[in-house]
């Protein structure tokens, strides 16, 4: 896992579980490289002694630049978290799409038409075409500073299906209305008048998994409705990237249990 900040990656801890439970020797390690430093990384990798490589921010998108052969997903969202090492030359993919859309669907099995995503950063991009994938026609960002939501709103937007993408303040006071509403802001941006907002919504995605629970998540568990977390999307993208890097499926149940234990160590801890 490379990126700035890394030392609260739970990703080493999923892999790790997941390579142990396919039985392989391998190692997943976090490491830090800021902005302008993946080219001087990948130069330094030794030829057939990696399997791949997990991206977080700032890289997604420097790498980019770096690597030519990627998949329709990495075109589609505009950025990576996967580098497919091994046989044949580097390719790059994006399992945060599918690893969205599979974290919904192990939770909530009806359709997915409309969504209201609360922030407009590359996760909210990322999130809102997953659920396009899933069938949403219409996908309203709810932003902080609308004016900045262009880009993620364009993204969005050029999804095949053609999705109605609408933009409009983080702080209104009309209730959020939508098939599922998903949170990419911090905690500390959830107040409780936005949660009062959200309570209609049936399906809350937190995307955030630690802290937990978030205001928006804790309110989606008193009342019963259907809580999609953080967790959830980094497990199910990094069952993904294990097959891409293995040619096997990802372990789900034995990576689930490995970040739930670290999750419940980190929070005694504190």
């Amino acid at each position: 896992m490379l990126g700035d900040p890394i030392a609260h990656s739970l990703s080493p801890v999923l892999h790790r579980a997941a390579y142990d439970a396919l039985g392989l020797d391998w190692t997943y390690d976090a490491v830090r490289v800021g902005s302008g430093g993946l080219s001087a990384f990948l130069d330094s990798l030794a030829e057939g002694e990696w399997g791949g490589l997990s991206l977080t921010m700032p890289l997604k998108r420097e790498v980019l630049a770096l690597v030519a052969e990627r998949s329709d997903r990495v075109r589609l969202a505009g950025g990576a978290n996967t580098v497919v090492l091994g046989d044949g030359p580097p390719r790059l993919d994006n399992t945060d799409l599918p690893g969205a859309a599979a974290a919904v669907r192990e939770r909530w099995s009806d359709p997915v038409d409309t969504v209201a995503v609360l922030g407009a950063g590359a996760t909210a991009a990322s999130t809102g075409l997953a659920l396009c994938d899933l069938g949403a026609t219409s996908v309203r960002l709810l932003a902080r500073s609308p004016e900045r939501a262009a880009e993620t709103a364009a993204t969005i937007a050029a999804h095949p299906s053609g999705p109605r993408v609408e933009v409009g303040p983080l702080d209104g006071d009309q209730p959020v209305v939508a098939d599922v509403v998903v949170a990419t802001v911090p905690a500390a941006a959830q107040s409780p008048d936005l949660v009062r907002r959200c309570d209609g919504v049936p399906v809350v995605f937190e995307v955030v998994y630690d802290p937990w629970p978030t205001p928006l998540a804790a309110a989606a568990l008193a009342s019963g409705r259907v809580l999609v977390g953080g967790l959830d999307l980094l497990v199910h993208q990094a069952v993904l990237q294990v097959e891409l890097f293995t040619g096997r499926p990802g372990p789900l149940a034995a990576m689930r249990a490995a970040g739930e234990a670290e999750l419940a160590t980190r929070g005694r801890s504190r």
